[in-house]
């Protein structure tokens, strides 16, 4: 599907549907007006295939960061793994705890627990179903759990099932009011207090929607001097890090050697790994915890030999985990040196909160979130879409109202023409919307990419 195609029928799709509806059967109808409600907002989400699947668009949006998808890397160690286990059965059986479990997974989970340096892992679904499993699973009734504000939508599911009932958030990467709220559980909390109890502390090493990075250190530090009995533990989502940050992509936690002061590790599949599922990583009594109270561990069939052979094959493939660092710096350097930028800046048009100092940062993610005014957000994307550059707007309930953005992905195939196109792209899209603003009111207030799509949508 050709991008103005593509956007005219998602366009479309927002169209309110329960006003047409007063005669249809009440199930239906309740259900489409639910659906309104994110039509309203143009948050409606639809089936469709991003204009980079078909080639005639830039992928910067897609979770292939290594390109080992994309390149077919993976699918040739992937069939040469299958041809090194010719018996392989395609099912698993059962869950783990029954018929589900065989050597192969064993040894794999130990190759990964090897890998990033911890005692023992224990493979799962999907990374939602991990963090599901971890937050119902370890957390012990006088527990407490104190969490950056910012931590994906799965950790907090999986802390709605969790029995510890203090539950206390801090304000995103911000060191202060961590300690802040850590003197406040300890104090308020007389297990906790006497260290008959934990506090568990909830942690991402890259944040998906920001993408910038945990000041883990200095937490742990902060941990030490608020809990003096020892009993603060810190389990990090290591997702966005996989495959991108440490040696041979191993994550945050073994780019800066904290391998002994993490209780659990998350590493997720599906992302620079191209494959599917999730990993727990911590000492053999947190992996028996997960054995034994996750009821998504207990009541699921087990990995299939197929799926765990996928995420060796890409183990295999680890070589280094600084693949598109040298992208992202030549895109920030690129746009912020543009002759419009300052002006887009400074009028609120054109805002990248990583551009900020980016030169003295320890880390560069492979995530870039551009932020315009929210009503403009779309009109940014349109523009890229029509530039065959596939990006896609980040609207509530991902992130909160009024915190929209356009998130860019940087992958190891992309080269500096397309990522210099990028920046010449959004660059050209806000010299637009200053003309725009400048000129005052009038129809010529809609941009042209708006207009185009606007039009398209009537014959859609």
């Amino acid at each position: 599907m050709a991008a103005p195609a593509f956007l005219a029928s998602w366009i479309k799709a927002q169209k309110l549907k329960a006003p047409r509806m007063k005669d249809a059967p009440a199930f239906s109808r309740n259900l489409e007006e639910a659906l309104d409600v994110r039509r309203t907002d143009h948050a409606m989400v639809t089936r469709t295939q991003s204009t980079w699947k078909t080639g005639e668009a830039v992928d910067f949006c897609s979770n292939d960061l290594l390109s080992l998808g994309s390149t077919g890397q993976l699918r040739t160690e992937f069939l040469a793994e299958l041809a090194r286990n010719p018996d392989f059965a395609l099912y698993a059986g059962g869950s783990r705890l029954m018929d589900g479990n065989y050597d192969y997974i064993e040894k794999v989970e130990q190759e990964i627990a090897d890998f990033h340096g911890a005692e023992a892992a224990l493979i799962l679904n999907s990374g939602y179903e991990a963090n599901g499993a971890l937050y119902a699973a370890i957390p012990r009734p006088g527990d407490a759990i104190v969490y950056d504000e910012l931590v994906h939508a799965s950790t907090h599911d999986g802390m709605a099932h969790s029995l510890a009932l203090c539950k206390m958030p801090f304000r995103h990467n911000d060191p202060d009011s961590f300690r802040e709220t850590l003197a406040s559980v300890v104090d308020s909390q007389p297990l906790i207090r006497d260290g008959s109890r934990s506090v568990l502390i909830s942690v991402e090493s890259i944040y998906s929607m920001d993408g910038d990075v945990c000041p883990l250190e200095e937490l742990i530090d902060i941990a030490k001097e608020i809990c003096t009995k020892g009993n603060a533990v810190f389990i990090v989502d290591e997702a966005h890090a996989t495959g991108i940050i440490g040696p041979n992509g191993a994550g945050l936690v073994c780019e800066l050697g904290l391998q002994n002061e993490i209780a659990v590790r998350l590493h997720t599949f599906g992302k620079a790994l191209a494959s599917s599922g999730a990993v727990i990583l911590g000492d053999q009594t947190v992996r028996a915890a997960l054995m034994n109270f996750a009821r998504s561990v207990i009541y699921t069939t087990a990995p299939s030999f197929p799926a765990v052979a996928a995420i060796r094959s890409a183990y295999n493939l680890l070589r280094s985990g600084a693949t598109q660092e040298h992208l992202v710096k030549h895109f920030l350097t690129t746009i912020t040196s543009n002759e419009v930028w300052d002006e887009a800046n400074d009028m609120g048009i054109l805002s990248i909160p990583v551009s900020d100092n980016w030169e003295f940062r320890d880390f560069m993610t492979h995530i870039v979130p551009v932020w315009t005014r929210q009503r403009y957000n779309f009109w940014l994307v349109f523009h890229l879409q029509l530039s065959k550059m596939s990006a896609f707007p980040i609207d509530y309930p991902v992130v909160p109202k009024g915190q929209s953005r356009i998130r860019l992905m940087f992958h190891a195939a992309n080269t500096e023409a397309e990522v210099e196109l990028l920046a010449g792209t959004i660059c050209d899209w806000a010299r637009e919307m200053i003309d725009i603003e400048k000129a005052g009111d009038g129809k010529s207030r809609i941009p042209k990419a708006a207009q185009q799509i606007y039009a398209m949508m009537a014959d859609v």
